[in-house]
C-alpha cells in the first residue's frame, strides 16, 4: 500500500472519496470539502493548508484523512491557545501544527476513512503512522484529531496519543409524535416556559418557513447569507465561510442544506442554517435582522426540535457551549478529541493537563444533568 499527500480534494474522484465515508454525513462528503477549498474557505492566506494523507492499492483509494497544516488555532473549537503561549514561553514553535477535522465544523464523525473491504484495524494502523510522519516531515509541533467518533478514538488511544474530551449539548428523539408530546415530558414548570417562550414570538407575528437547498433561490440565499454575515461582524471578524460556499452547499447538498426561516411582516427576520444526515440535524449558523423577544432560541432550537420530530430524526447536534439549552431539553454530551506531541516535555506536561482537565469535564456534564427539564430519569439515557 502506498501512501501520499493531498494538497486539495480536487486530484481526488468524488467517487473514490465518497467510498470511504462510513455514513451520509454531510460534512465528510467529497462536495464539502472540496467546496471548501475551491471557494477560499481553506488554503490561501487563511492559514488552511490542505494536506490530505491517502493510501491507496491496486483498486485505488484505500483509506483517507482529511488534514490540514495551521498557522493557528482558530475554526476549530478545540482550544489550545494556552498550549500554543507555553511553547512561546519556552522558545519553541507551536505552528504550524495539524489537525485532522471538518473546519469550523465541531460535529463527532470518523475522521480516519477505510474503504469497507479492508480490514480497518491494519489499515487504520497504517493511516495514523502515515499522519505522524507527515507532521515530522512538515516539521509540525503536534497533530490533533477533533471530534472522532469512538472507533477512531480508540484506535488512537490504542496508538498512544493523548484524550480529550468536552461537552457539548445534544437532543434525543424518543419517539415523540408532535412537540406537544415532547413537551409532556418536561416538568409544569420547564412546560410552561418553553410554551411561553414560543408564545411570544408568535404573537410578535413571525411564522416559520422550511427552505431546503434544492429550492433555495440566489436571492433568498443573498438574504441568509447576509444575516449569517452580520452575525460575525458583530463579533468583530468577517465569517470563515464565504457566498459561494453557500451556494456551493445548496447545489451540492440538496435537502440536506436547509434553512428556517423566520419572517416578519413579509421579510425575513432571522434564520438558522442546518446540515442533516439521515438521522442527525446539525445546527450551524444563526442570523437576525433585529433583536426581537425569545427569537433566538425558537429559531435555532425549538425549530430544529420541531423539524427532528416531524421527520423521524434521532438527534440534533446544534453546536458548541450553550448551557441555556439544558432548558430546552439538550442534554449534556461527552466530545472527543486526540493529540499526537511530538516534543516529549510538552507531551508529558499536556499529559498531565488532560486528566485533570477531563475529570474537571465529566463532573460539570454530570452537574449539569441534574438541571435536564425531563419529569423522570427514564426519560433520560446518559450518553
Amino acid at each position: 500500500m502506498e501512501s501520499s499527500v493531498a494538497a486539495g480534494l480536487g486530484s481526488i474522484a468524488a467517487r473514490e472519496w465518497d467510498a470511504l465515508v462510513p455514513d451520509d454525513t454531510p460534512f465528510l462528503r467529497h462536495a464539502f470539502l472540496a467546496g471548501l477549498e475551491q471557494t477560499g474557505c481553506v488554503g490561501g492566506d487563511t492559514g488552511w493548508e490542505s494536506a490530505h494523507v491517502l493510501l491507496t492499492d491496486q483498486r485505488g483509494l484505500a483509506a483517507a484523512a482529511p488534514a490540514y497544516l495551521k498557522t493557528h488555532s482558530y475554526g476549530e473549537f478545540v482550544f489550545d491557545f494556552a498550549w500554543a503561549q507555553a511553547y512561546a514561553r519556552a522558545g519553541l514553535e507551536y505552528y504550524p501544527k495539524l489537525i485532522v477535522a471538518v473546519p469550523f465544523t465541531p460535529a463527532t464523525g470518523a475522521r480516519l476513512l477505510v474503504r469497507p473491504d479492508l480490514d480497518r484495524g491494519t489499515v487504520t494502523r497504517a493511516l495514523i503512522a502515515r499522519i505522524e510522519r507527515l507532521a515530522q516531515e512538515r516539521g509540525a509541533s503536534s497533530v490533533h484529531v477533533l471530534f472522532p467518533d469512538e472507533a477512531d478514538a480508540a484506535a488512537l488511544g490504542a496508538a498512544h496519543w493523548l484524550a480529550r474530551r468536552d461537552c457539548q449539548f445534544h437532543w434525543h428523539n424518543r419517539g415523540y409524535t408532535s412537540f406537544d408530546h415532547y413537551l409532556a415530558s418536561f416538568t409544569a414548570g420547564k412546560r410552561k416556559k418553553a410554551k411561553r417562550e414560543r408564545r411570544r414570538v408568535a404573537e410578535m407575528g413571525i411564522e416559520f418557513e422550511t427552505w431546503t437547498g434544492d429550492t433555495l433561490t440566489d436571492t433568498r440565499l443573498d438574504a441568509v447569507y447576509a444575516l449569517h454575515r452580520d452575525t460575525f461582524l458583530r463579533h468583530g471578524h468577517e465569517p470563515y465561510l464565504t457566498r459561494e460556499f453557500f451556494s456551493r452547499m445548496a447545489h451540492e447538498l440538496g435537502a440536506a442544506f436547509l434553512v428556517k426561516a423566520a419572517l416578519w411582516r413579509g421579510a425575513l427576520a432571522a434564520c438558522a442554517v442546518f446540515l442533516r444526515s439521515s438521522g442527525t440535524l446539525y445546527g450551524r449558523y444563526w442570523g437576525a435582522a433585529a433583536d426581537f423577544h425569545s427569537l433566538h432560541f425558537e429559531t435555532c432550537y425549538h425549530q430544529g426540535i420541531e423539524y427532528c420530530i416531524e421527520t423521524g430524526l434521532a438527534h440534533f447536534e446544534p453546536g458548541t457551549q450553550g448551557e441555556h439549552k439544558v432548558a430546552r431539553g439538550f442534554e449534556p454530551a461527552l466530545t472527543r478529541s486526540a493529540h499526537f506531541i511530538v516534543e516529549p516535555r510538552f507531551r508529558s506536561a499536556i499529559a498531565d493537563y488532560l486528566a485533570r482537565e477531563g475529570r474537571s469535564v465529566d463532573a460539570y456534564a454530570e452537574a449539569v444533568r441534574a438541571h435536564v427539564p425531563f419529569r423522570e430519569a427514564r426519560d433520560v439515557a446518559p450518553e
